[in-house]
């Protein structure tokens, strides 16, 4: 099996689309969860991450092997996110949920757990992405691409061009806010 970095060099040298393809692949998951949980949204998620893909395609040559990949992906990813989330602020009409019921991207269906259990884990899950979205982006960012993504603290400072002591503090912070925002959520409901 290739490594993500000998899939693009494939890519960009060889113009091998079947490796472009297994890139894809891998990372449209991840990434869709990434920006979902950066941004709440599902149909701009789904632009974003396509938009990424797009850039990763048309911008190949700039990719530089000695790095990661999935640094290279998730910065593209993560300022397109960001970027959006700026022109949206600006227009004033962020949804915090674009959850649709039926939509078959959005549900998952665990066939061995219980209606109830699917529910309280369905209920869990909104709650935590509520709180997530009130956390500032500057530390959101930083707990997705840890937590979520499962990133290393070097993986995040290159991505985030900043030290690893820094990334450790904004985890720290931001995973200290989504604690109380949970409790204030939990203690409402």
């Amino acid at each position: 099996m290739n490594t993500d970095e000998e899939l693009m060099i494939e890519f960009r040298e060889h113009e091998d689309i079947r490796a472009f393809e297994i890139l894809v692949e891998r990372y449209k998951n991840p990434l869709m969860n990434f920006v979902f949980r950066f941004t709440g949204q599902h149909d701009l998620s789904k632009d974003i991450v396509q938009e990424t893909f797009i850039r990763v395609f048309k911008n190949n040559a700039s990719y530089n092997a000695e790095y990661k990949f999935s640094t290279w992906i998730y910065t593209i990813a993560g300022n397109l996110a960001k970027s959006q989330l700026v022109r949206a602020k600006h227009k004033n009409n962020v949804s915090l949920s674009s959850y649709k019921e039926g939509d078959p991207d959005m549900d998952i269906v665990d066939t061995g757990l219980s209606p109830e259990s699917i529910v309280d884990m369905e209920m869990k899950e909104a709650l935590i992405q509520k709180a997530l979205l009130k956390v500032p982006e500057l530390y959101r960012e930083a707990v997705i691409l840890r937590d979520i993504q499962e990133l290393s603290y070097d993986e995040i400072a290159e991505m985030l061009q900043t030290s690893v002591g820094t990334i450790k503090s904004r985890i720290n912070r931001g995973r200290g806010m989504l604690q109380e925002l949970l409790q204030e959520i939990y203690k409402d409901t």
